[in-house]
């Protein structure tokens, strides 16, 4: 008996400090059971968010010319963890018609084509989501990160080149996406 004892001791004393860690890690007035974020605006409880596969659209400006692209990922919040399972099962249902939608119409803001109108891009592909899955199923879908990726981006090179001296860098890009997601 004593030897089965001490196993399960050493178990619960290793993890312990983790479940410590982890209610540090709430901020101040999230309930029991909330991650770091609050679950509250952009995501659900565990298990009822599905990370779709990334996402590129045109960006083309008011006279339909190709300027870039943008590279989206998103969060689809199911209703229920029961749900989010038959998400995925429809999966490349649902990314075939998010696919089909941001190339039909246009994801940048009228006024400036090389920025993603997040509101109603939301909007829209949570409508397309719903199409596939049915009414009350999807809660909501949050765009993660965008990106947008230029078709030219030198177009004076006088002005972007980089100093004789400097050598190529490998490095992190200058202007890192920041994830409206938390995972």
């Amino acid at each position: 008996m004593r030897k089965a004892a001490i196993p399960l001791l050493l178990v619960l004393a290793l993890a312990a400090p983790s479940f410590a860690a982890e209610e540090k890690a709430k901020p101040a007035g999230a309930k029991a059971g909330e991650g770091k974020s609050g679950e509250g605006k952009k995501g659900g409880p565990a298990g009822t968010n599905v990370d779709m596969p990334p996402l590129i659209a045109p960006l083309s400006d008011a006279d339909g010319k190709l300027m870039g692209y943008a590279y989206i990922s998103s969060r689809l919040t199911a209703a229920s963890s029961a749900i989010a399972l038959s998400v995925r099962d429809k999966l490349p249902f649902i990314q075939d018609v998010i696919l089909r939608d941001v190339n039909a119409e246009p994801v940048a803001t009228p006024d400036d084509p090389e920025k993603v109108d997040i509101p109603g891009v939301e909007k829209r592909l949570l409508s397309d989501a719903a199409k596939v899955m049915g009414a009350g199923k999807i809660k909501l879908i949050t765009l993660c990160t965008v990106q947008i990726s230029p078709l030219h981006p030198v177009e004076t090179p006088a002005l972007n080149a980089p100093p004789e001296d400097a050598a190529p860098s490998a490095g992190p890009p200058k202007n890192p996406v920041k994830s409206r997601c938390e995972s």
